[in-house]
């Protein structure tokens, strides 16, 4: 013993040291290294056990019980028999005797380690695993102990991870399952003695006002009256023991319904005592009584008594998770539901909001998260089952949930119930569509709640009714989805306003309109308060109070005006006719809103507090104008419906939105409000497309200002927004006029001015036999490219899905611009190769220039291609790709790719697209450049990227070899019709042989590596280049390459290198072995186990034969699955073993 001893005492001075602040990282470590080394010998366990019994040191103890795991996990398999059966003894004794006075880490440890013995060897081998788990839970002096062990053996046992065969997974499930009636018996027992054992001296609670609750509502949520007198008892009052003992049941329970099935193992007796214990959540009184008597009594605080009722709920949210519910249990279920409403109603029974939010306030936080859970889980997987029965009043449930909804003490609570909202508006408005017959009973039933919830959703968003907790919203700081949480509070709100418009249009347009009306009337009376001073026009309001006032009116005008433009789709289509009085209604007043607001200037105003009141006047106008742009598609509609008469009042309508916005397009107005100007008239030209729009003064103006070389440019985005709506007036057809009333003719002569004045600098940079060069400063140059590209990019993308007459007057007025990109182009990309001799620039430049220039030269050319292809014409089309293909050889490709950075990779990334479209084109036009496309990939680009971790231009190049097989499969496989009759079967002629296989090596070559991302997006070119051309069928692919990529693909489930892939990969695998069902069991598979390293003979003749021969998809994907995880165990085991095993 002298020498356990000793060892005992140097790793307790190991150990200290190891965990000194003082000890170097290198000393750390040397003692790690030390301390694996004694792990690993033979026998360690022996001195383990000893250090387990003899040292009270936290760090020694876990050092010991972590030995003990490893050996258990990991050689298990070598170890001799006789030491299993000591172990198996010694580990429950020392558990036995030391889990009091253990810290609770080092007993949990401790604890599991056994169940991992167990996990291995019960019930060949130990036998009492689970019969020991069960005594210790039925002895009182150790049923905490009992139920921790039972908690973690149902962790480990009936989820296990992944050291296990299948058949030993399958085994374990089994087990467990045979023991769950037993298990949920004792644990019902346990819950139900504490329960009954308090509840004796709580016979007699004090006279309280919420004593002997039961409501008209409550009578009808518990049909029984038993049930109700039940659930009324007081909440008994536990001392500390049995809080924990109750809370480790819960616990236990809340994981045994995570993965055990909905059945009659789960009693009505459970269900009654887990809602008893929900109820110490809920239940404010007994948790101030504990307060006050908890030190005398060594009863619980208050916030462990809520924790109680938070377990509880997780156990009825597991419950409540499972969508699949056996007939048998619906009865069950209906009784939780209504069990769980009696709480609600507990929670939220008063007619004094303050008292109902306050009593919110006080409950767990944690308990209110999985109340609401619970609600979620009832609309989103219950409702329409519970809803049929006739004795479960969803009426009442739906007020309940209101009270419930806006009393949230917190925003996140708020958020939280109006998804809840937003589910139940959900199923209702698909259970209207797909009854339509039912339609007004089923709104009749459900009317009176939803115009409630609509007013009261309009109220919340409003600062007049609901500022204190407006104004705690941040609405500066960005989330993840780009919105503040001001924006978020308010999107949320109105899309509950939305669905509830949907379901019913009157009532909330009704319910809206009026509340708008009145913030309006506040704004458009500013007027009368606007003074002339000596630097302009001021607001006359000044007073803090009603500076305040009108703070709050112009915030909610502003939040209105978002929701009168959300309802806009509600006024189209096939009700436009009969909601047309109400939407003339809306558009009148937002046109008179937007004009008054640009013709008195608010948004140059000087007001009392600039930095509050003035934000607020620049949104409300912003907001007026979005609003109206949401009405566009209902202009439209009235324009293709009065287009005969061209009616006095839907010109007005357009002409005086066009006096509202040409004020705003200028230098001097605040962005937010010159780029919803620039919306709203991007809208007018391209959604509406009145024909009148071009001869109205003002949209004449603007045009006059965009072309006015000398007027001060808009901000770059402004300006692209308004140079694309001048261009679709021009160029748009005109909605239900013929072709020979279109005034093409005039229209393309005004285009052409139009991008002949928009590109007249970036002309000029092209180099003449006549003009000099002249000297131009590089900024100058790249601000001359960005601006013009930047503009003529967006036309060109909106015009590309037009017509063809549109594309063509298009592409005539761009035509020169092209040609002068065409002519710049080699000289840019040779300043941004700086490998290259440069070529003469156009104009001299003292710099070389950056890719980015490239890059976005490369971005007009790729929209080109996208949109007007046709019209650029074969010989000028072939002339830019001949261009390209000559400007990007091996060393421009490698220099943009290894030393430009991201930009370079851009580059190159935006030729492959255009390639792409080039591929992509049908008839035989550009196929003469298949060879030299495939060629740039497979020789100039692949080589480049192929080694590289980094995932740039990856995606790009694969995209375009998919497509260029995808698009041009002829060119590769030549087939006849006489060919097929002949043969019988499809068995193309081959062509360009070398080129597809090396194109197949790439694909293949992406799935050995690490990029997850490019893996999924191959498999999936693979897998449809399958659906579409039968590529798994071919006789190249199938006598060459098949089981090589089943081969890759097998191993990277085996590697778990693309885990999340798991599904995918099993169905490719099915794809593929499909072809040859007979090749893959007779050949590849034992061909696959034999090359398999780290497995003997013996387990690859178990693992083959366990392995069906099923041809169906679900049973094949599961043997691959099966396959995967029994190799990884056997190689775990064999690795586990001491050298020098003999296996026979």
């Amino acid at each position: 013993m002298a020498s356990e001893e000793a060892s005992l005492r140097a790793l307790e001075s190991l150990m200290t040291e190891f965990f000194h602040d003082c000890t170097t990282n290198e000393r750390k470590r040397e003692i790690e290294e030390l301390l694996n080394n004694f792990a690993q010998q033979i026998g360690a366990w022996r001195f383990c056990l000893y250090f387990l019994s003899s040292t009270r040191n936290d760090y020694v103890m876990m050092y010991s019980l972590t030995v003990f795991e490893n050996l258990i996990n990991k050689m298990w398999l070598g170890v001799p028999s006789q030491d299993k059966m000591e172990i198996r003894s010694c580990l429950p004794k020392l558990l036995l005797a030391h889990h009091k006075t253990l810290p609770y880490f080092i007993r949990n440890k401790l604890c599991k380690v056994i169940v991992d013995i167990g996990r291995q060897d019960w019930p060949m081998f130990y036998h009492d695993f689970f019969t020991n788990i069960l005594q210790l839970i039925q002895s009182p002096v150790t049923t905490p102990l009992g139920l921790i062990m039972l908690k973690t053996t149902s962790e480990e046992l009936a989820c296990p991870r992944e050291d296990l065969s299948v058949a030993r997974k399958e085994e374990l499930r089994k087990l467990l399952l045979d023991q769950v009636q037993t298990v949920l018996g004792l644990l019902t027992g346990i819950l139900e003695t504490v329960w009954d054992k308090h509840s004796v001296t709580a016979a007699t609670p004090p006279p309280s006002p919420t004593s002997g609750e039961s409501g008209d509502l409550l009578s009808n949520l518990l049909q029984s009256p038993s049930s109700a007198k039940l659930l009324n008892q007081p909440i008994p009052i536990l001392d500390v023991e049995s809080e924990y003992i109750c809370s480790l049941a819960l616990e236990c329970l809340a994981h045994l319904f995570s993965w055990i099935p909905l059945s009659a193992s789960i009693t009505p007796s459970l269900l009654t005592t887990i809602f008893h214990f929900a109820r110490f959540g809920c239940d404010i009184r007994a948790r101030k009584m504990a307060s006050v008597n908890g030190s005398s009594q060594n009863c619980v605080s208050g916030q462990e008594r809520g924790r109680l009722g938070v377990l509880a709920m997780s156990c009825i949210n597991e419950l409540m998770s499972k969508n699949c519910v056996p007939m048998e249990f619906e009865e069950y279920l209906l009784r939780m539901f209504q069990q769980t409403f009696y709480l609600l109603q507990k929670i939220t029974k008063d007619n004094n909001a303050h008292t109902v939010k306050s009593r919110l306030e006080e409950l767990d936080e944690s308990y209110i998260e999985k109340f609401t859970d619970f609600l979620r889980l009832f609309v989103s997987v219950h409702l329409r089952r519970i809803e049929s029965y006739s004795q479960f009043p969803v009426v009442e449930f739906l007020t309940l949930l209101f009270k419930y909804t806006f009393h949230q003490p917190t925003h996140e609570g708020y958020f939280s119930c109006l998804d809840i909202w937003t589910l139940f508006l959900d199923y209702l408005t698909s259970k209207i569509k797909s009854r339509l017959g039912d339609k007004e009973a089923v709104l009749n039933r459900y009317e009176d709640a939803l115009v409630l919830l609509l007013t009261e959703v309009l109220n919340r968003i409003q600062f007049r009714y609901n500022q204190a907790q407006l104004e705690e919203l941040d609405d500066e700081t960005l989330d993840d989805d780009q919105q503040t949480e001001w924006q978020r509070y308010l999107r949320q709100s109105l899309e509950v306003v939305a669905k509830v418009m949907e379901l019913l249009p009157t009532h909330a347009f009704s319910t809206l309109f009026p509340v708008l009306q009145d913030n309006l009337e506040v704004y458009l009376g500013l007027q009368q308060f606007i003074v002339t001073s000596g630097s302009g026009h001021r607001l006359n309001i000044t007073a803090e109070n009603d500076c305040r006032r009108l703070h709050c009116s112009l915030r909610d005008l502003s939040s209105l005006l978002q929701a009168v433009g959300r309802l806009a789709e509600y006024f189209i289509g096939d009700v436009f006719a009969a909601r047309f009085n109400d939407a003339l209604t809306v558009v009148e007043r937002l046109v008179k809103v937007t004009l008054y607001g640009s013709q008195i200037k608010l948004y140059n105003i000087e007001t009392a507090v600039p930095s509050v009141l003035k934000p607020d006047l620049i949104d409300v106008h912003a907001q007026s104008l979005a609003a109206l742009q949401a009405y566009s598609h209902w202009l439209a509609q009235y324009c293709s419906e009065v287009h005969r008469q061209n009616t006095q009042q839907f010109v007005t309508l357009i002409s005086t939105t066009m006096d509202a916005i040409t004020p705003l397009i200028s230098t001097k107005v605040q962005d937010k409000l010159l780029l919803s100007a620039c919306h709203l008239l991007v809208s007018l030209a391209t959604t509406v497309r009145p024909v009148f729009l071009i001869s109205i003064p003002a949209v004449q103006k603007v045009f006059n200002r965009i072309t006015d070389a000398s007027a001060q440019r808009l901000v770059d985005k402004a300006q692209v927004l308004v140079c694309r709506a001048l261009s679709n007036i021009l160029l748009l057809p005109w909605p239900n006029l013929p072709e020979n009333e279109q005034q093409w003719p005039v229209r393309s002569i005004n285009h052409a001015s139009l991008i002949s004045a928009l590109s007249r600098d970036y002309r000029n940079l092209k180099p003449s036999a006549v003009a000099p060069q002249r000297k131009m400063p590089l900024d100058d140059t790249k601000v001359i490219i960005h601006q013009t590209l930047s503009v003529l990019e967006d036309i060109v993308e909106n015009i590309s899905g037009e017509s063809t007459k549109s594309r063509q007057i298009c592409y005539q007025s761009l035509q020169e611009s092209v040609q002068v990109s065409l002519a710049l182009f080699p000289a840019f990309i040779h300043q941004s190769g700086r490998s290259w001799p440069r070529a003469p620039l156009p104009v001299t430049v003292s710099l070389p220039l950056s890719p980015d220039v490239t890059d976005e030269m490369l971005s007009f050319f790729l929209t080109l291609f996208r949109g007007l292809r046709v019209q650029m014409g074969v010989p000028f089309t072939e002339q830019i790709i001949q261009t390209f293909l000559n400007m990007f050889t091996r060393e421009q490709l490698a220099e943009s790719i290894l030393h430009e950075g991201s930009t370079g990779c851009r580059v190159v990334e935006k030729f492959l697209k255009i390639l792409q479209v080039v591929v992509q084109e049908p008839g035989q036009v550009f196929k003469p450049f298949l060879p030299s496309i495939i060629a740039l990939c497979m020789e100039q680009v692949y080589p480049i990227i192929a080694e590289r971790p980094s995932p740039d231009v990856k995606a790009e190049l694969f995209e375009l070899l998919f497509r260029t097989l995808h698009h041009n499969w002829r060119y590769f496989f030549k087939s006849t019709v006489l060919a097929s009759v002949q043969r019988g079967i499809s068995e193309e002629q081959m062509e360009n042989e070398p080129q597809f296989s090396a194109i197949m090596q790439a694909f293949g070559q992406s799935f050995l590596q690490p990029d997850i991302h490019l893996f999924k997006q191959n498999l999936f070119y693979l897998e449809t280049l399958n659906t579409k051309q039968k590529l798994y069928h071919k006789k190249i692919f199938r006598t060459t390459m098949l089981f090589q990529f089943v081969n890759v693909l097998l191993q990277v489930l085996v590697h778990k290198s693309h885990d999340l892939l798991q599904e995918e990969i099993g169905i490719a695998i099915y794809n593929m072995a499909s072809v040859d069902f007979d090749g893959f069991f007779a050949a590849f598979l034992p061909e696959f186990l034999t090359s398999c390293d780290g497995v003997d003979a013996n387990q690859k003749s178990v693992l083959g034969r366990n392995f069906k021969m099923d041809r169906d998809l679900p049973s094949f994907t599961q043997n691959v699955h099966r396959l995967v995880n029994d190799l990884r165990y056997y190689r775990l085991c064999n690795d586990s073993l001491p050298p020098g095993t003999v296996k026979l």
